[in-house]
């Protein structure tokens, strides 16, 4: 489902660039490949504080606050659990931006949860939100569009405000 009409990496470090905003991120799904897509454009420094690699359900609630109950009562894969991931990297990393991703990749379902089920969070001066993804393909496939997807979340967020600082 990529698509020409995506947000790269370049438009997003850009755009955060321009914007004066910093940016980080909280990965699961995706296992540092989203912050590693930002920190291949030059000039990423100028915007990127870091990520936070959080597979473990221990990580999660450890160094980004996500809470023990609602990580038992709903798993890892879910709406909550991404903005709260994308909440604590924001507080954790001390961006004015935070990105999360977490979500099933395969090759077998997770906690009731269907292959390609995904949840973007995203955290800002503007408050929390998450998109809800389907994707199909194999494991490598979904990680890829998620973090396609997931730099086009931030960066929409981005471009929808002024210099949030």
């Amino acid at each position: 489902m990529a698509g020409s009409d995506l947000h790269t990496a370049v438009d997003l470090v850009q755009l955060a660039i321009e914007h004066g905003v910093t940016i980080g991120t909280a990965e699961s799904l995706t296992g540092g490949s989203l912050a590693a897509a930002i920190v291949d454009v030059p000039g990423a420094s100028q915007c990127l504080e870091g990520g936070v690699v959080s597979y473990s359900h221990a990580v999660k609630e450890r160094t980004l606050g996500v809470s023990r109950d609602v990580l038992e009562a709903k798993s890892a894969v879910d709406p909550d659990v991404a903005r709260a991931m994308a909440r604590g990297a924001r507080t954790a990393l001390g961006v004015d931006w935070a990105v999360s991703t977490t979500g099933v990749a395969g090759p077998e379902p997770h906690d009731g949860q269907a292959v390609g089920t995904v949840y973007i969070g995203v955290s800002g001066p503007r408050g929390d939100d998450h998109l809800e993804l389907h994707l199909d393909g194999g494991r490598a496939a979904i990680r890829r569009e998620t973090v396609s997807r997931a730099m086009d979340l931030l960066a929409s967020q981005i471009e929808l405000t002024d210099n949030c600082q």
